[in-house]
């Protein structure tokens, strides 16, 4: 079973998160998350919090290893953040990603 600093780099990873957007999130420097996650510092109950927070999974999840889900509600809470461009983009990107899954492409 992987440790805490384990699941912490790898769901970060995960999210395309860099260090330093996580700690500037946090309100950390961008060492404080690199000794997080190399486990040469110990993570607070309330960075714990911020932590499960940010990525979309609950501080147990965190905590216990039990990511395998995709954390849809932080996606969620990020879109609501855009303006209505940025959300219409993002849109109009899911849309072409379907339809280019739908649509075979023939290699002439």
């Amino acid at each position: 079973m992987k440790k805490l600093n384990e699941r912490i780099k790898k769901i970060r990873e995960e999210l395309h998160l860099s260090q330093e957007y996580v700690a500037k999130y946090m309100n950390l420097n961008r060492t404080a998350i690199s000794q997080i996650e190399s486990g040469n510092r110990k993570v607070s109950a309330e960075e714990l919090k911020v932590f499960s927070e940010l990525f979309g999974i609950t501080a147990d999840e965190l905590i216990n290893g039990n990511e395998e889900r995709i954390p849809e509600n932080m996606f969620v809470r990020s879109f609501e953040e855009l303006d209505e461009a940025d959300k219409k983009e993002i849109m109009n990107l899911i849309k072409f990603k379907k339809m280019m899954k739908e649509k075979p492409i023939n290699n002439v």
